[in-house]
Parts: structure tokens; sequence; C-alpha cells
């Protein structure tokens, strides 16, 4: 009494036994206070609390809102049937031993009984006619606009305009809260990770001066490769020549022509070798892929002539990925709607697989190396087991739009995230079990609506995916899980530039002692 702070807090049973979850500041001094019954919440509006202030002048409701995207439907978790308004038994029936308890009640508007609270401005009349709870109604939304609440934001009387929350996403909870894991009770679960920061590194760890890259790779391919010690970036000259840069020697690049690799043929997809930093695989439209090694200490002079050429394709080809657990595999997808897979060191190739129908968009090895994935333009995801059958093990329905799509695995390789459209343009990310394809996504989270294809990164040890496309500035981050809400949003990066191509590096080239995890 005689202050004007408010403070709420959170009761655990275990410790942290109390937890602050926000604080706020009244325009009055309070002279007393009193909790309004549950049954008198707005509980569409996610009003959990409402509390009056009495000072020396007035009555003022102060309102507590859960911040949720959506505020059209009832919040189960939130409103828990509560007591209601009949008595359970009489004087005489508690002193002769009876323990009956009140009955409960829903909050869900629908479901309520006649006997709520409808009174204009606070609970207590008792009426059951409905001209009252028009009124009531009509009073929540009064309650609104006067400053008091803002359905995203945990507001209060004086300060309707400092919202706690700095996203009103499902997982983003209140943004100030020391205590998230109590309060996911309330809240719905957030990622660990929702806090991590993208951080461009000086510049004297940038290559720059580069000049005259190919900017059209085409959708299939990421654009350029990486590996730990150096980068081989697509030419716009002619002859599909590669230049390949030394990581360990950063900074601005001669003027004069850099030594490049001579293709022979436009580039449509390149990878390095997982198990051989030297080795570079290059997929050309003239449908052959070439194996190229670098010297050690990197490029000095032009490449001509390349290790071994793989034949075997009859168009061109969209993409090529190594194989993540032997060595000297490579699968390889062509506009002939076909998959290969191909023995380097014989130089053959061991297997066709069959069944796509259309454009093969992207394909991804499981991370134990034993399942291939397919996602196609004919909107189909396909599953094959290439030691057993040529023919898909499963199929299942994918991204409606035909624009374009990526898959990669997550969640230990039980569940396969696909990156597409919808038939309206929209960019989504969709989560299957691998084991069940048939049965369609568990789950679709719709992101925004742009013209490129999202290309995922999945970092396995945190379980969090990164998204973003050619030619955006915003990477999009979620932690991956395999129960519901199944993405659990964080921080997204974004950048000064527009990007061309986009790769990651791997883990071993992270500053652990800095807490970089990608």
């Amino acid at each position: 009494q005689g202050e004007n702070l408010l403070y709420c807090f959170e009761v655990a049973p275990m410790q942290p036994a109390l937890t602050q979850v926000t604080q706020c500041r009244t325009e009055g001094s309070t002279r007393g206070l009193a909790a309004v019954p549950r049954l008198a919440l707005d509980v569409m509006a996610c009003e959990v609390l409402r509390v009056l202030q009495l000072t020396d002048t007035a009555l003022v409701p102060v309102s507590f809102l859960v911040p949720r995207k959506s505020v059209q439907e009832f919040h189960e978790d939130l409103f828990p049937d509560c007591t209601g308004m009949l008595p359970a038994t009489d004087a005489q029936g508690w002193w002769a031993g009876d323990s009956q308890q009140v009955g409960r009640v829903s909050l869900h508007p629908a479901r309520r009984p006649t006997e709520t609270f409808t009174s204009p401005i606070i609970a207590g009349t008792g009426h059951t006619d409905t001209s009252h709870t028009d009124a009531d109604t009509g009073h929540t939304d009064a309650d609104q606009t006067s400053g008091y609440s803002s359905p995203s934001s945990l507001a209060s009387p004086g300060s309707a305009a400092t919202s706690l929350s700095a996203s009103t996403g499902p997982s983003s909870g209140f943004a100030s809260s020391p205590s998230q894991k109590s309060l996911q009770s309330i809240l719905g679960p957030s990622s660990r990770f929702r806090h991590a920061q993208g951080r461009v590194l000086h510049r004297d760890c940038h290559l720059t001066n580069l000049r005259g890259l190919s900017l059209t790779t085409p959708g299939e391919c990421d654009g350029f490769c990486a590996n730990h010690q150096r980068v081989a970036l697509p030419l716009l000259s002619a002859g599909g020549q590669i230049a390949v840069l030394e990581l360990s020697k950063p900074g601005r690049l001669p003027d004069a022509a850099v030594p490049t690799i001579q293709n022979g043929a436009a580039v449509a997809d390149l990878a390095w070798d997982p198990f051989d930093p030297r080795c570079l695989a290059v997929a050309g439209e003239d449908a052959k892929i070439r194996l190229w090694r670098i010297p050690e200490g990197g490029l000095r002079e032009t490449l001509q002539e390349p290790e071994a050429v793989l034949r075997g394709h009859t168009e061109k080809i969209y993409s090529i990925r190594f194989h993540p657990v032997a060595s000297d595999l490579l699968v390889s997808s062509s506009y002939d709607m076909t998959v290969r897979i191909w023995e380097l060191s014989a130089g053959r190739e061991v297997l066709c697989l069959q069944g796509h129908t259309d454009q093969i968009f992207s394909m991804a090895w499981s991370p134990d190396g034993k399942k291939l994935a397919t996602v196609s333009k004919d909107g189909r995801i396909r599953l094959y087991e290439p030691r057993r059958s040529s023919q898909p093990q499963q199929e299942g329905p994918g991204p409606e739009g035909g624009r374009g799509a990526r898959l990669v695995w997550v969640c230990g390789g039980d569940y396969l995230l696909v990156s597409g459209f919808d038939s309206r343009s929209e960019r989504r990310i969709l989560l299957y079990r691998a084991q069940a394809l048939p049965e369609g996504p568990l789950s679709v989270l719709g992101l925004d609506v742009a013209p490129s294809t999202l290309l995922p990164f999945y970092d396995e040890d945190t379980s969090v995916v990164f998204l973003t496309g050619k030619g955006d500035t915003r990477v999009f981050l979620y932690e991956v899980t395999p129960e519901p809400p199944y993405f659990l949003e964080c921080n997204s990066f974004t950048s000064n530039e527009p990007h061309k191509g986009f790769v990651f590096l791997p883990k071993t080239a992270c500053e652990v002692r800095e807490v970089e995890f990608a």
C-alpha cells in the first residue's frame, strides 16, 4: 500500500521457487488491490489475470495478457476449467464429513454455464439474461481501446505502449522474462537458442575484389561450395571456368586474373569431397561430371585436365551430392529424370534410380548414409534405399508449388524438412516423419512471399535449421523438435547486402571458445 509498482511472480514447487515475470508501474499509489475472478476474464484476448487497483480517487483495472499469434481461437493451455458458482455441500453435510469439491466449469465462451458474472464493470451481479452478456463483451472492447491492454503485449494502464514482448510469435514468450522454463506452462515452449546472434566477422577475414562471378547457376545449385580449406566459385567467362580460393589467404584479390579450372562446359553444380579436401566434383550442362584435383597449397596455374570424367546421363545435370559415410560415392540427378550413383575410384555408374516423372528439385542422403530422399516438381517426396532397390521404398505428398524445393534430414535422421512453396507462392517449410511419408507433413509453417527457394542448412548438434534464398538479406533460424510445435523461432539474421549464395563451413571451423556454433 502506498506504492505504485505492481510485481507479477510465478510460484513453482521446485527451485527457483519464485521467478519474476513482469512488473508494471501504475499511475496512482495503491490503497488496496483485488483480483477479478477468472470467470470474468476476457479469455479471447488471452487475458490471464485482471487486478483492480484502488487509488485515492479511482478504481483502475490492470490487465495481464499473454502474447499469442492468434487471438481468434480459445487457448486451452492458458485457461483450464475453473471452480464454478454452485456449492458442493451444505454446512450440515460438511460437519458430517462430506468432502466433495465445488464443480469446475469451462472458461470457453461457447461452453459457459448461464450463471457467469455479467456486470458491465465487475463481476458479482449474477444476472442470467443475455442482454448483460452483450454489454459485457462490448465493455471488454472498450477496455482495450482505452489503452489499458493490447493483445500482443503484457501492458498496464500507465504503460500501454511499453510492450514487453519483442515478437508475438508462439515461441517468443515474454521477452524480458528470466524464467523461461517455469513460464512454459503458460506460454508454450521456446527455443534454447532463441538469442543466437548472427555476426559478420571482421573485414580482415573477408575475400574481396571478386570479379566476373557467375550469378546464373541453376536453382538446384547453392551458387558455390566451400570446405574448411578453400572455396570454389563458378565464373561468368566462357568454358565453365571455376576460381578456387584459399581461405587461409584472406584479403583483397589481385586485379589480374586468378588461376582457374577450365571445366569446358557451363557449371550446373559443384561439390567438395567431404573426405578429400583437394577433390572437387563439377557437374556440367553437357551431362558429364568431371573430377578435379587441386594441387597441395592451392591453384597456381590453370587446370585443364580433369582427373576423371563420369559419363552416363543423357541430359544436363541438376545437382550432385557426395555420400556422407563412404568414400568415393557420388549421387547425381539430371533432366533425364534419373538419379545415378557413381563409384569414383572405378569411374563408373553403379546404380540408376527410377521413379521420377518430372524435374528433380533436390536430394539428400540420410546422416547414416542408408537412404536417399528426393523432392520433385511432380509434387512428390521419394525415399530410396539404394542397396535394396532402384525403385522408391516409399513416397508422399510434397509442397504444392512447382517453383522449386529443397530437403534436408533433421532430428537424427528420423525426420525430413522440406522447404518449398504453396500454390500462392508463399515460401513454407514442412516437416515429415521419414518412416511415414504417405501420411503427409506433421507440420507446415509459412514464412513469407519471395521468388527464390529457401536453402536449408541443418546443424545437428543444436537442431537449428538456417533458411535463406539467393537474393535475400534475411536468414531465418528455427530450432526443430520432434514434438509439437515442431518449429521454435530463434533470432533471425539480416545482412546489409543480398546474398548470391550461401554455404556453411564444417563444424571444425567454429571458434568454440566464443560459443560459435555455425
